[in-house]
């Protein structure tokens, strides 16, 4: 059962382990609100996910510890159980999914434990090691629907009291529901008027879709650049502390969670993975009212891959009007490309590149088509170029 006390015995288990993540002013998320960032992202693993996973193998018999852990993570789980296993001595297999992001697979491997791969999502990872874990006696470390983890993870709550006494409202990010259940509970046992929002991503809403519906519902697919939210299924304790003691759980788009990604790196200098920037989506784009409250946004972690990170850039700069590529229909005639050259640098557009061709058949015999990307301010600048393009008589075609 999840008390009180096992959190606080949780946190004192874990002084040897983790760190207590700084809490980050930063009022441009949202100017009509107090934000603050808990940088869990710059937790030692680089997410939340050791907290839960070092407690509750700290619990383990020496009989259980003896025989080893096995768990399964989309890849920060995986971190959280290896490391603690490391620490502990004792061995670890992780299944991960096969298109879990490559930096988060070599970092688990780094750790000592030994990993196994498995075709699919983060559900069928967790049946393959369910399956192992019969056959092989192993110890199997869930990710969210444990009592233990949860508590892990609730430490959180109590580093939040800590360093904002005045917090009205905490926004988490919600995969399976492990990382939000103990915080709520902890902040609401504690402080009943602490509002807790959670956010999902609108490609994998099973929290959402089983608090609205009363029950546990299962997703036949999910899909989101989120993957350490990417969850077909909620557990049965993580329902129920959910629908106790959530306030409400929205959802963001993955264009919200790309520009959040690209708000922390330039504005606050912090890498978040998508899972880890749905809580600054979610206040960023007012789908929680944070209006005039102290609110604090959970970054769960970090762990992006590189490879990722730059298509999360590009979708960002696009959805933000940082980003904008014009198609143009010209007549081929000589200087048609210097006009429109002049009229983007006189409004201090920046061309990256630029592509130019003959008209396909159907079009006029003398014309062309000019596809040129640029660099821009805000969408109010794109609007200008589009303005004066129009004006001098191009013909923008999309």
């Amino acid at each position: 059962m999840l008390t009180l006390d096992k959190v606080y015995r949780a946190a004192h288990t874990l002084k040897e382990v983790i760190r207590p993540t700084d809490l980050i002013y930063a009022p441009k998320i949202n100017p009509e609100a107090n934000v603050y960032l808990k940088t869990e992202n710059l937790q030692v693993t680089g997410s939340f996910k050791v907290r839960g996973a070092y407690f509750k193998i700290s619990n383990l018999t020496e009989e259980e510890k003896a025989k080893g852990v096995i768990a399964c993570s989309a890849g920060n789980h995986a971190q959280g159980v290896a490391l603690a296993a490391q620490r502990s001595g004792i061995k670890a297999l992780i299944c991960l999914p096969d298109g879990a992001p490559i930096s988060k697979v070599e970092a688990t491997k780094s750790y000592g434990a030994e990993i196994c791969l498995v075709e699919g999502v983060y559900d069928d990872a967790y049946n393959k090691a369910l399956q192992l874990r019969d056959e092989k006696g192993y110890t199997f470390i869930h990710p969210f629907d444990d009592e233990d983890v949860i508590a892990g993870q609730g430490t959180i709550g109590l580093e939040l009291l800590e360093q904002l006494a005045d917090v009205d409202a905490v926004v988490v990010p919600v995969g399976g529901g492990g990382l939000i259940s103990g915080v709520a509970f902890t902040l609401k046992t504690l402080k009943p008027s602490i509002k807790v929002y959670g956010v999902q991503a609108v490609g994998a809403p099973s929290m959402v879709n089983s608090v609205h519906d009363g029950k546990i519902e299962k997703l036949s697919s999910v899909s989101t650049i989120a993957d350490g939210i990417a969850v077909k299924e909620p557990g049965e304790h993580t329902f129920e502390y959910c629908s106790k003691y959530v306030d409400d759980i929205v959802t963001v788009t993955d264009d919200e969670i790309s520009t959040a990604i690209l708000t922390l790196i330039e504005q606050q200098k912090l890498i978040a993975e998508g899972a880890g920037a749905v809580s600054v989506a979610a206040v960023m784009f007012d789908k929680v009212p944070v209006k005039g409250k102290n609110v604090i946004c959970l970054v769960s972690g970090g762990n992006i891959d590189v490879t990722i990170l730059s298509r999360v850039i590009k979708r960002g700069l696009m959805k933000s009007g940082r980003s904008y590529q014009v198609n143009i229909e010209l007549l081929d005639k000589p200087g048609q490309l210097k006009g429109v050259s002049q009229i983007i640098a006189d409004l201090g557009g920046n061309v990256i590149s630029i592509h130019h061709e003959r008209a396909s058949e159907g079009s006029d015999i003398n014309g062309c088509y000019l596809r040129i990307v640029l660099e821009t301010r805000n969408f109010d600048h794109i609007k200008q170029i589009k303005d004066a393009l129009t004006s001098a008589g191009y013909s923008i075609v999309s």
